[in-house]
C-alpha cells in the first residue's frame, strides 16, 4: 500500500502517481469543474455502485448506479455554484484507492443560516475501486462543518 499526502503537489518525475489515484485526481477535476452527462460518466464503469453514508445533507444516506450519480451531479450544479476539492491524503492499493478531501462549495441557494454565495466546507473520506480504469465502487462519508 503506498500513502501520498497533499496529492495535487505530489506530482513529480520522482514518484509519478499510480494511474488509479491520478484517475481519482481527474475524476475530482471534472466535478470541481461541473462536469456532468457523458463528461462525467466516462469515470464510471455501467455497473458502478455509489454509497453516500448519513450525513447533515443526506440524513439517512444515499446510494444507486450510475443514472443516480449523473443525476445527483445535475441537481449539485443548481445548488452549488462552484466548488473545489482538496485532497489531503491518499492511500492506493492496487484497484483500491481511499482519500481524505476537503470539499468546498459556494451555494447557488441558500442552505441553513447560509444566504447566497455563502460557502460550505466538508471533510470528505471517499473510497474508490477500479476495474480498467473505471470506478466500479465509491463509498463515501461527508461530514459538513456546521451551516
Amino acid at each position: 500500500m503506498d500513502s501520498y499526502d497533499n496529492v495535487p503537489s505530489a506530482v513529480d518525475k520522482d514518484r509519478p502517481l499510480p494511474p488509479n489515484l491520478e484517475r481519482a485526481r481527474q475524476y475530482l477535476a471534472a466535478m470541481e469543474n461541473g462536469a456532468t452527462g457523458h463528461e462525467l460518466g466516462k469515470f464510471f464503469a455501467p455497473d458502478v455502485f455509489r454509497e453516500e453514508f448519513p450525513n447533515r445533507i443526506h440524513p439517512q444516506g444515499t446510494h444507486g448506479g450510475l443514472g443516480a450519480i449523473l443525476e445527483a451531479a445535475e441537481l449539485g450544479k443548481r445548488e452549488i455554484s462552484k466548488q473545489s476539492f482538496e485532497i489531503h491524503n491518499a492511500l492506493v492499493d492496487g484497484d483500491r484507492v481511499a482519500m481524505e478531501v476537503l470539499w468546498q462549495g459556494r451555494l447557488a441557494n441558500p442552505a441553513g443560516d447560509l444566504p447566497v454565495g455563502g460557502e460550505m466546507r466538508a471533510h470528505f473520506a471517499i473510497f474508490l475501486e477500479f476495474r480498467d480504469g473505471k470506478i466500479v465502487a465509491q463509498r463515501s462519508y461527508e461530514c459538513f462543518e456546521p451551516f
